[in-house]
């Protein structure tokens, strides 16, 4: 993501937000519970060192989502990268759905690469009114991308993500 960021900005007019989120699935067991709280501690201990700012949410489908806040792009990658780590190093990998980074367009549409960790690819997600998607604008973001970063070839796997919570940080 960090270096197709380059390209989205130059090529496409995209405009981090500034605003990234993971999402995935907490299990009840000890073990997890030890998991989150070694990923609480280096978050905080992270966040103190870039500043950015971080958030936990639990969805209306029980996922668990970390939201994190930062002007500087690659703080953001970089702590995304942290999480799912930490996840896949205490064996947890399996219960991660999806990263995402927010951005806008040269209008001030909001839009999303989102990134399908079960399937290792990004994906463009432009969510209009009343649950809807732009997906003639979300072609046009794959045709650009595909060649900077991993973009998933299979569209039906372009999953929407409603109500996403970063919009409540």
């Amino acid at each position: 993501m960090a270096t197709g960021y380059v390209s989205m900005s130059v090529k496409l007019g995209l405009k981090s937000t500034g605003r990234a989120g993971i999402c995935f699935k907490p299990v009840t067991t000890s073990r997890f519970d030890s998991a989150e709280a070694e990923l609480k501690d280096l978050l905080e201990l992270s966040g103190r060192e870039t500043k950015s700012d971080l958030t936990n949410r639990t969805d209306s489908y029980g996922y668990r989502w970390i939201l994190l806040t930062d002007e500087d792009f690659e703080d953001l990658v970089a702590t995304m990268h942290l999480v799912s780590q930490t996840l896949h190093e205490h064996g947890f990998g399996e219960q991660l759905l999806a990263g995402l980074f927010q951005f806008r367009d040269r209008d001030g549409r909001q839009l999303f690469w989102i990134y399908n960790y079960k399937r290792g690819s990004f994906y463009p997600f432009i969510p209009t009114s009343g649950k809807q998607r732009d997906s003639a604008s979300e072609l046009r973001l794959r045709a650009v991308m595909e060649k900077e970063m991993p973009v998933e070839p299979e569209m039906d796997r372009w999953f929407p993500l409603w109500d996403i919570p970063l919009n409540r940080v």
